[in-house]
């Protein structure tokens, strides 16, 4: 069955893809520009600073949805939100990197607090506007879009400095966005936002987010949320540190999984909603488990000994392509398990807590790693895995439930 309207799932492609490119520019591109302009380490150490606002994005998160109560300010917020971060890119292009570092990383902070906050609002956007059975497709565009964004933000801007400079690189950004906006704004169909139920006018505060965690279901939810990601984070962490020590030069590196990992992750991302739809939401998800189950094992088996290029590539095709269908399973879950009118909040929360989870498995990894070597370290996260079809098995009834409610 096709979208009711063919333009839904291009337009939220456009808003995703819009704030990963920028993202991705400036956590990842930045640094190595600083580098050759001779800045010190440790001021290219406080640009981890422009990431704060998406970690603390969940404290406004519920602003969003207490004044985001029907399509029109839903809109609105989106769209100013995106047109304020275009701004602030085009003003900090006309600002010299050498001279106004401390002003950059300000603006920088900001604008990074003005696409959270429209992430947050196109997160709502996106749950209120497809029906149930949209959502893996929709979730498709998400993943795929922060993919795509990634290997543009990352790869083609780097290339596009050296030619064209820093003024004309963020001029392009802000252009960029502006124009991903358009879609939104040229779009006048409400979809089936707010046309199901009626909606209350309560206040919705700070006060709205614990009691996310309260039910015993929402509490083995979160369970399978700090799992799900777990038995490939660990070896994406370390895959780098791996190939080095290979003997992998950084040319070489950067080519294998910047260029082709991200690619395989933004097609395996858009294959995802596909897949989600066809075989329902509980095979799927069982399905990309499994997918980082044999990855981690993969990983695990070269480990043993000299991998080739070959194996390499497949290693890397292998747990991209893991992450990349991960990803849709993760936000179609998140999605599945909003309450009415705190749809921002609520997802927030549950990426917040893969985040977090992630950041915790990716930090031991390290430690691990060092402590007992590679092969322990991908056994282990072949183990990680395996817990994680455990626990989504045990909630398969109420996955099902779910599944059948949002099907309209």
């Amino acid at each position: 069955m096709k979208p009711r309207d063919p333009f839904k799932l291009p337009t939220l492609f456009c808003l995703y893809i819009a704030q990963s490119i920028p993202m991705a520019f400036f956590s990842t591109v930045l640094p190595v520009i600083m580098r050759q302009e001779q800045y010190s380490l440790s001021q290219i150490g406080l640009l981890q600073l422009i990431k704060l606002p998406w970690i603390v994005k969940l404290l406004w998160a519920p602003v969003v949805d207490h004044h985001a109560r029907d399509y029109t300010s839903l809109r609105r917020w989106i769209i100013l939100s995106e047109l304020f971060y275009a701004c602030i890119i085009l003003g900090i292009g006309l600002l010299e990197l050498k001279t106004n570092f401390g002003l950059i990383l300000l603006l920088v902070i900001l604008s990074f607090a003005a696409s959270a906050t429209q992430d947050i609002a196109v997160d709502k956007y996106a749950i209120l506007s497809l029906r149930g059975s949209e959502r893996g497709l929709g979730n498709s565009m998400q993943a795929g879009g922060s993919f795509v964004g990634s290997l543009f933000g990352t790869g083609v801007l780097l290339v596009a400095y050296h030619h064209l400079g820093w003024q004309w690189v963020l001029s392009l950004l802000a252009m960029f966005i502006v124009l991903a906006v358009l879609p939104l704004w040229l779009r006048r169909r409400r979809d089936r936002l707010y046309e199901s139920a009626p909606r209350s006018r309560r206040s919705i505060n700070l006060r709205d987010i614990p009691s996310f965690f309260t039910s015993l279901s929402s509490k083995r939810h979160i369970l399978l949320l700090l799992l799900y990601y777990s038995g490939i984070i660990g070896v994406m962490a370390m895959v780098k540190p791996f190939m080095v020590d290979l003997g992998y030069s950084t040319e070489r590196i950067a080519v294998m999984l910047g260029v082709f990992g991200s690619a395989v992750a933004a097609l395996c991302a858009m294959a995802g909603g596909l897949l989600l739809r066809r075989m329902g939401h509980l095979t799927a998800l069982a399905s990309f488990l499994c997918l980082s189950l044999t990855a981690a094992l993969f990983y695990w088996y070269i480990s043993l000994g000299i991998p080739s290029e070959i194996q390499m590539y497949v290693a890397i095709a292998w747990v991209w392509g893991a992450y990349g269908l991960s990803s849709v399973g993760i936000y179609t879950l998140a999605m599945d398990r909003v309450r009415p009118e705190l749809e921002g909040t609520d997802f927030t929360i549950q990426i917040m807590i893969t985040h977090l989870s992630g950041l915790i498995v990716a930090a031991l990894s390290g430690r691990m790693a060092d402590a007992f070597g590679y092969t322990a370290l991908f056994g282990v996260e072949a183990v990680l895995s395996l817990l994680a079809l455990l626990v989504l098995w045990s909630q398969s009834r109420s996955l099902e439930v779910s599944q059948e409610s949002q099907i309209i």
